[in-house]
């Protein structure tokens, strides 16, 4: 078996340990030709009476190539070659909801920090339950890593519980998967409602507040409109949730809770064709910052956390391999759209 006489040969260099042989081994057999992409390797049984070495350190190099992204295990199959990419030190998938503007800043800050050596697909989910499971169900064990912002379902716990908990890390929404799982996520509820309460006295120059709060499109969590709702009853304050805006309906005396960057833009248009003054004649405060809210009409106020700061941390996660569970503090800036 060609595979075998490689890594035998290795067995004479003394530089390289029992480990390090066997994975090398199969690189070069893949560099050279001699394993193709769907070919085969010899199970950990066969391995062990070519070449003598303890099924635990074999287990160990084809989990190594697993990570790299080189090989898969199937299930009652055995292992096979599904990439060519040898000069990859680890492979990994990100599974987030959509490219919006924040997300794509997360994205950008994680491929940088990450640097050329790992490889990272990227797939949407969109908040659907069903698209989740099928990609999920997909991508399971052809990564090294797995980074994923989940949907708050407990339908998916089972499923992101069969992947083991060194390879996956949540971010931006927390989903209790145990203890040995990492997570940097955001806390939305509390910080919502504190949020509102330090802009009692801007909410008050209005006299309707409109939360613009819908699941699907949005991807927003529940407990954002539990937090908007018990503030509007804590503090008798007028307003209404709406799940979506009607294009030129935009009024004087309302302040506006918008946590789609969609719904946003459609609004200033229409403030803009109405010549109504942002901050004066209706307000504005939006979820999730980025450059754009901070320059357009002089600025919008956000709710927001630090999603660079986030991407940094996940990168710092994967690179040392911890065990990190950490809540992201999320901030109230205030610009001059109140």
């Amino acid at each position: 078996m060609p595979i075998v006489k490689r890594i035998l040969s290795l067995t004479q260099n003394n530089n390289l340990s029992k480990h390090e042989q066997l994975v090398q081994g199969v690189i070069e057999s893949i560099e050279d030709g001699t394993l193709s992409i769907g070919d085969q390797l010899p199970s950990i049984n066969n391995m062990v009476e070519e070449i003598g070495y303890a099924r635990k350190t074999i287990f160990k190099a084809y989990e190594e190539l697993k990570n790299r992204g080189l090989i898969e295990s199937r299930q009652l199959k055995g292992y096979f070659v599904i990439s060519q990419e040898t000069n990859i030190t680890k492979r990994m998938a990100l599974l987030l909801f959509a490219f919006q503007s924040y997300q794509e800043e997360f994205y950008k800050t994680f491929r940088k920090e990450m640097g050329k050596r790992f490889q990272i697909d990227v797939f949407f989910h969109h908040n659907n339950l069903t698209i989740f499971e099928t990609i999920l169900t997909n991508i399971k064990g052809k990564y090294g890593m797995y980074v994923i912002a989940p949907i708050q379902n407990q339908k998916v716990v089972p499923l992101l519980q069969s992947i083991e908990p060194k390879k996956i890390l949540l971010v931006d929404r927390y989903l209790d998967l145990g203890e040995s799982y990492s997570y940097i996520s955001q806390e939305f509820e509390e910080v919502i409602y504190t949020s509102l309460v330090q802009l009692l006295p801007e909410i008050k120059k209005y006299k309707n507040l409109i939360l613009y709060f819908n699941e699907e499109s949005d991807y927003s969590p529940i407990s954002i409109r539990v937090a908007f709702e018990r503030f509007l009853k804590d503090y008798e304050i007028h307003g209404t949730v709406k799940n979506n805006y009607s294009l030129d309906t935009a009024k004087k005396g309302t302040l506006y809770f918008i946590l789609g960057d969609t719904i946003l833009w459609h609004i200033l248009r229409d403030c803009v064709r109405k010549k109504y003054k942002i901050g004066e004649d209706i307000g504005i405060l939006s979820q999730n910052d980025n450059v754009a809210k901070e320059i357009v009409f002089g600025g919008i106020t956000t709710i927001s956390t630090d999603f660079k700061e986030m991407a940094k941390m996940a990168a710092k996660h994967l690179k040392n391999e911890d065990t990190t569970q950490v809540i992201m503090p999320s901030k109230l800036i205030k610009r001059n759209s109140l």
